[in-house]
């Protein structure tokens, strides 16, 4: 017995562990966000080697943290990983060709033989910048909007729709939250160059870009919390029936002695700090006090959605929704998997320092001018 934790106590403690890896993963899009600056943030060819070299060094961990996140969601809640990749497959399918394109960018993009060019390359980091951002982003409004599918006595999922996924395009709501996603990475990209390279040049554009991209950001993102806390929820009740419930969000969120209120607005000064730093004093901290505060806002959100309401809800057949009690492990499974878990702070304690010593000598024009195995 993990902690003296019964069956629920550990369905809520991996929904937790789920809900801080999706921040730390929207964290690291900076990746993706930086990819999409390259060119505007650049004025020549070694200014865009620097920022693509920049990147490059952080890149997998950003794809490790996706691969986290999804195993963490097939490990303790494999009936909605099963159900949601088994339906939603052109839509993950579309994602994973996104990353892909990535890895095949940063490995190929200055190969020797490159009969591509490497503006070939370059339009790859962006598509997997702007497109696996944005459909990340419509795949989480799911959580909130729904899908059509539904689930026989088996189990087995039957998708309603002949797209797989891709319909959830249709929703004009999903929109917000994809879109803010976007303007986000774009906002912490930026603010990780002002960081990383020791260019004042480039990093007052770097200033510039997070001022432009986070007016848009808070505008999409103040309308999809308005979207969520004003629409019905779909709330587990006491027996375990999925009932449709105004303002169900809203209220989950400011349950539990409003614990997750106050983790969200801690978040927002941390955010609203690092923008300040960035914009008005263009210091190169600013993209911690934004990661602090991206993460604190995210598991915020996600955790209080999977607490009292179903996290994975379904249009066509109601009480096929899927909740952490329907959707969750065994309970050996889960037991098993929370001492696992926690080597957790040792991996992110190894991968700070990884990232430390990375960042020790920051990019500069001279390094990647005398670098031969740049990317």
């Amino acid at each position: 017995m993990f902690f003296g934790l019964e069956l629920s106590g550990l369905q809520m403690y991996w929904w937790l562990i789920v809900s801080l890896l999706g921040g730390l993963l929207v964290f690291m899009f900076f990746v993706q966000g930086g990819q999409t600056l390259i060119d505007s943030l650049s004025k020549s060819e070694l200014e865009k080697t620097m920022l693509v070299n920049s990147l490059g060094r952080k890149w997998e961990l950003g794809f490790t943290t996706l691969v986290m996140f999804g195993g963490a969601c097939f490990a303790a809640f494999p009936l909605f990983y099963s159900t949601s990749f088994g339906g939603a497959y052109w839509a993950w399918l579309a994602i994973l060709f996104c990353f892909i394109l990535q890895a095949v960018s940063y490995e190929y993009r200055k190969k020797a033989g490159n009969v591509y060019g490497s503006k070939t390359y370059e339009i790859f980091l962006k598509i997997n910048g702007f497109l696996g951002v944005f459909l990340i982003g419509i795949a989480l409004s799911s959580f909130y909007s729904g899908s059509h599918f539904s689930l026989n006595e088996h189990n087995f999922v039957q998708w309603q729709s002949p797209f797989r996924g891709l319909e959830l395009l249709l929703n004009p709501y999903n929109y917000l939250l994809a879109l803010a996603l976007v303007f986000l990475s774009r906002v912490l990209g930026a603010s990780y160059f002002m960081n990383n390279i020791l260019d004042e040049e480039l990093k007052l554009r770097a200033s510039k870009a997070v001022l432009v991209n986070a007016l848009p950001f808070l505008l999409f993102f103040v309308a999809f919390l308005g979207w969520i806390f004003t629409k019905d929820a779909f709330f587990m009740a006491e027996n375990n029936e999925i009932v449709m419930k105004p303002f169900g969000y809203f209220l989950s969120f400011i349950s539990c002695y409003g614990l997750f209120v106050l983790l969200f607005l801690v978040g927002l000064v941390f955010v609203v700090l690092g923008l300040w730093l960035n914009i008005f004093i263009k210091a190169r901290c600013g993209v911690w006090n934004l990661g602090i505060g991206v993460v604190l806002v995210v598991f915020a959100l996600l955790a209080s959605l999977g607490m009292q309401n179903a996290f994975y809800p379904s249009l066509s057949e109601l009480q096929s929704s899927l909740n952490i009690k329907n959707a969750s492990s065994s309970y050996y499974t889960l037991s098993v998997m929370a001492y696992v878990s926690l080597l957790v702070p040792f991996v992110l304690a190894y991968i700070f320092y990884v990232w430390r010593a990375m960042d020790r000598v920051k990019i500069t024009k001279e390094e990647i001018a005398n670098d031969h195995h740049t990317y």
